[in-house]
C-alpha cells in the first residue's frame, strides 16, 4: 500500500535501528549503558514535584487548561528572561507556553509555512528543526552549523541561490548535537542580515542553562531590534530535569507568537494545569535547582572526556549542552555513524546516537549524551577500550549506510 504524502517525505528514522538493537541486547540480558537518547536521568527537584502534588488535589485544576499557558506561567517566563538576559517581554502578547520546544517548533512551522517556502537550516541539527517544515510543505536548504566568520557568507549564498527567497533561518546554540555555542556579536551580525533580507529567525535555546566554562550562552533577543523578526524556543526539560512534563515556551515577535497561538488553539488545550503551576513555581525559584543540574552535567562531562580519552577515543570537551559530539575513531570512520553505533551496542554494550540521524554532514560523528552517572560513564569507557583493542579488520565487510542510498 502506498504511503501517505507527508510520510513519504520523511526518511527512515535511523535512531529506531539503534533502539531495536538496544532492546534485543537487553532481552538477551546485556547491560546496555545508554548514552544515546538525550533523556535526562536526574529526578525533577522535590519542590517542583511537591507543588504538582499540592495543586493536583484541587479538582478545579482537572478541567481543560489554557492552550497558550496560564497567566502566572507566562509572567514567570517573562520574568526569567528579564533576569537572565535583560530582555523585556509582554507576557500577554510575546510569550506562549508549548508542550516542550519540539511541539513549539512543529506548530510554528505549521503556522507560517506555505507550500514550497524555503527555510535555511543547519546541518547537522536536531531533526524537528528541518522536518517540522518538511511536514508543513516547506523546502530545506542546508546551512553550516559553525557560528564563525563563514556563516554570513553562507547566508548570502543561501539567499542568492534560493527561489523563492528564504522564509526563515533556524539557529540552535548551544547546539544539539554539536554543542557549539554562539556569541552575542555573532547574533548581532545574523540579526542585521535577517532584517536586511526580511527573514524570520527561529532560535532554539533549550540548553541555555547547561554550560560549563563560566560564560552563560546569550539569547539572540538580547540584540537590539531582534524582536522585530525573532521567536526563541526554550524548554524546562533539561534545565529543571522535567523531560516527561513536556513544558516549554516560545517568546518574541508579537505577530509570530500570535500565529503560533492561533494554530495551537485548534490543536491542544495546553499542559495539565498542575504541571503549569509547578512550572511557574520552578521559574520563580532562586535558581539553585538549575545550578545543581548544571554541576552534575559538568562533572559528568569531565569524567567522560577523561575516561574516553584514556580508553583511546579522544572526545572534544563540550562547552555547553548535555552532549559530546565525538568524531568516530579513524579506523572505523569508513563504516559511517550508524554502523559504528551498531558495533558499539554489539561489542561494547554502549549505545550512542549516530550522527547521520542529525543530517548527512553528521555521518563522521556520534552524539554521546551525559545521561548516565559517573560510575556508568567509566564503565562505558572500559567497555569501549576493550572494543577498540579488537582487530578492526573483522569489520571491513560491514556495509555502511551510505552504500544503500
Amino acid at each position: 500500500m502506498e504511503e501517505f504524502h507527508k510520510v513519504r517525505r520523511l526518511p527512515p528514522y535511523v535512531f529506531e535501528q539503534v533502539n531495536r538493537l538496544k532492546a534485543a541486547a537487553r532481552a538477551r540480558g546485556a547491560d546496555i549503558i545508554d548514552l544515546g537518547m538525550g533523556n535526562p536521568d536526574l529526578p525533577t527537584p522535590k519542590a517542583i514535584v511537591d507543588k504538582l502534588c499540592e495543586v493536583v488535589r484541587d479538582p478545579r485544576t482537572h478541567r481543560y487548561s489554557s492552550s497558550r499557558g496560564i497567566p502566572g506561567l507566562r509572567k514567570a517566563q517573562a520574568s526569567y528572561y528579564a533576569r537572565r538576559f535583560g530582555v523585556k517581554l509582554d507576557p500577554d502578547t510575546q510569550v506562549v507556553a508549548t508542550l516542550g520546544s519540539k511541539e513549539g517548533f512543529a506548530n510554528m512551522a505549521q503556522a507560517i509555512t506555505a507550500p514550497g517556502d524555503v527555510v535555511l537550516c543547519p546541518d547537522p541539527t536536531y531533526p524537528i528543526h528541518a522536518f517540522g517544515f518538511i511536514m508543513s510543505g516547506g523546502v530545506i536548504r542546508s546551512m553550516q552549523v559553525e557560528p564563525n566568520d563563514d556563516f554570513i557568507p553562507a547566508l548570502e549564498r543561501g539567499v542568492r541561490h534560493s527561489i523563492p527567497k528564504p522564509l526563515a533561518l533556524i539557529l540552535n546554540y548551544p547546539s544539539n548535537p554539536t554543542a557549539l555555542v554562539a556569541s552575542l556579536d555573532f547574533y548581532k551580525d545574523v540579526v542585521a542580515f535577517a532584517k536586511k533580507n526580511d527573514i524570520i529567525i527561529l532560535s532554539d535555546l533549550a540548553y541555555s542553562e547547561i554550560y560549563f566554562d563560566g560564560n552563560p550562552p546569550p539569547s539572540v533577543l538580547e540584540v537590539p531590534g531582534a524582536m522585530d523578526c525573532t521567536v526563541e524556543f526554550t524548554s524546562m526539560s533539561k534545565t529543571f530535569s522535567m523531560p516527561g512534563w513536556r513544558m516549554g515556551f516560545a517568546v518574541g515577535n508579537e505577530r509570530l507568537i500570535s500565529a503560533l497561538t492561533r494554530v495551537k488553539s485548534y490543536l491542544d488545550y495546553g499542559a495539565f494545569t498542575p504541571i503549569q503551576v509547578a512550572a511557574t513555581a520552578a521559574l520563580n525559584g532562586d535558581g539553585s535547582e538549575i545550578a545543581e543540574v548544571r554541576e552534575v552535567y559538568h562533572k559528568r562531562r569531565d569524567v567522560m572526556v577523561d575516561a574516553f580519552t584514556r580508553a583511546g577515543w579522544p572526545i572534544p570537551a563540550p562547552a555547553a549542552s548535555m552532549f559530546a559530539w565525538a568524531p568516530i575513531p579513524e579506523k572505523y570512520r569508513h563504516l559511517g555513524s550508524l554502523e559504528f553505533s551498531k558495533l558499539l551496542i554489539e561489542h561494547a554494550d554502549v549505545a550512542v546516537a549516530p550522527g547521520v540521524g542529525f543530517g548527512e554532514h553528521g555521518d563522521d560523528f556520534v552524539r554521546v549524551a551525559l545521561v548516565e552517572n559517573e560510575h556508568r560513564i567509566r564503565q562505558a569507557a572500559r567497555n569501549i577500550k576493550r572494543f577498540l583493542s579488537m582487530d578492526a579488520a573483522q569489520f571491513q565487510n560491514v556495509v555502511p549506510l551510505s552504500a544503500h542510498r
